[in-house]
C-alpha cells in the first residue's frame, strides 16, 4: 500500500484514442493488447497465485510501482519479464505511453508493492484510461489487506465500507471522521505507523471510547498481530507501544439508535452550514448528510435546491 494522498485522475483527453466498436465490450485482440491487473502478496510470498506467476512470465512488460521492490518478487519466482516504472509521480507521462504500447498489441501487467493495484495504490488511472479507449482489462486477483483484516476482525462483515487513508489536512480529515462516526457499516482504514496513535485518538473522540476496533499489523508477515478491543484501550496501548509496520484498522459501525433524527428545518440548516461554511458543493453536502442521518440523498438534494429560494432559513 502506498502512503500518499490520492492524485488527481487522468482525463481521457490526456491519452491518445482509437475508434472502438461500441457494440463490443472488449476490443479486437488482433488490434489491441490486454492490461492485466495483478495482485501480489502483502507480505508472505506463499500468497502469490500460480496464475499471477504465469501472467507475469507471459506479458511483454510489467508496470511496477517500485521496480526495486518488485524485482525481489520476480527473482523469487524466476520471472525475467522487463519492468517499467509506474507510480503516482510519473503516471501523467507514463499512462499515455503504456496506452500506446497496448494499442500496438502488447500485453502489460500492472502491479503494486503489495496487494491489488488501484486499492489505495497506483493502477486505477491506468485502468480508467484503458476503459476509455476500449482496451481489455483483466483482473488477476490476489490478497488484499482490507479484506484480510476484515475476515479476522470479529466484527460485522456483511456490510462494510473501505475508506483507505484518512486525509491529513485538518478540514477534510474532520469531515471524514464525522461521517465515519455515523457510518453504520464496519469501516476499514489504512494507516502509517507514525500516524496510528493520533488516528486512534481522533477516532475515540468522534466515535466514542467504547467503539470496538481491530488493529491488524504486518498482516501475513512474520510478526503479524491482530489486536481487538475498544478505541479507548487502543489509545492506551499505543501510549506505551512503539508503532511498527503497516496498519489496517477495522472499526465497528455505529448502532442505528445512534443515528440522529432531524426535522426538515434542521436538515436545511445543516445543509446551509455545509455549503456556506464548509464550502462543499450541493452534491457533496447531500452525500455527507445522507451518511450522517440515513436520509435519502434525493430528498436532501430537493431541500438543498429550496435553500436558493429561502436563503435565510
Amino acid at each position: 500500500m502506498t502512503i500518499a494522498p490520492n492524485p488527481d485522475p487522468i482525463t481521457p483527453s490526456q491519452i491518445s484514442t482509437e475508434t472502438v466498436d461500441p457494440s463490443s465490450s472488449r476490443p479486437d485482440s488482433s488490434q489491441h493488447g490486454t492490461l492485466y491487473v495483478v495482485g501480489t502478496p502483502i507480505g508472505n510470498l506463499e500468497d502469490m497465485t500460480f496464475r499471477a506467476v504465469r501472467i507475469l512470465q507471459e506479458v511483454d512488460a510489467i508496470a511496477a510501482e517500485d521496480t526495486r521492490h518488485t524485482a525481489r518478487l520476480l527473482q523469487h519466482f524466476q520471472i525475467t519479464t522487463r519492468q517499467l516504472s509506474y507510480h503516482q509521480h510519473n503516471r501523467t507521462k507514463q499512462t499515455p505511453r503504456l496506452i500506446e504500447r497496448l494499442q500496438r498489441g502488447e500485453s502489460i501487467a500492472v502491479v503494486t508493492d503489495a496487494g491489488m493495484p488501484g486499492i489505495s495504490d497506483p493502477g486505477g488511472d491506468l485502468v480508467a484510461a484503458c476503459v476509455a479507449v476500449g482496451i481489455g482489462v483483466v483482473p488477476v486477483p490476489g490478497v488484499s489487506a482490507s479484506i484480510t483484516a476484515l475476515s479476522v476482525s470479529g466484527l460485522d462483515s456483511d456490510r462494510f465500507a473501505f475508506d483507505g487513508f484518512l486525509p491529513t489536512k485538518t478540514k477534510p480529515r474532520r469531515l471524514s471522521l464525522e461521517a465515519l462516526a455515523r457510518e453504520t457499516r464496519t469501516t476499514i482504514l489504512y494507516e502509517a505507523p507514525h500516524r496510528i496513535r493520533q488516528t486512534l485518538v481522533d477516532l475515540a473522540r468522534v466515535c466514542g471510547d467504547d467503539r470496538q476496533v481491530a488493529i491488524g499489523r504486518e498482516l501475513t508477515k512474520r510478526y503479524e498481530e491482530i489486536w481487538r478491543g475498544s478505541l479507548a484501550a487502543a489509545v492506551e496501548l499505543y501510549d506505551t507501544r512503539k508503532p511498527q509496520g503497516e496498519y489496517t484498522l477495522t472499526i465497528a459501525g455505529a448502532l442505528p439508535t445512534e443515528m440522529p433524527t432531524l426535522s426538515e428545518v434542521e436538515l436545511k440548516l445543516e445543509l446551509q452550514r455545509l455549503i456556506g461554511e464548509e464550502g462543499l458543493s450541493r452534491s457533496q453536502a447531500c452525500q455527507q448528510l445522507a451518511q450522517q442521518t440515513q436520509q435519502s440523498r434525493r430528498e436532501l438534494y430537493q431541500l438543498a435546491i429550496e435553500l436558493e429560494v429561502l436563503p435565510n432559513v
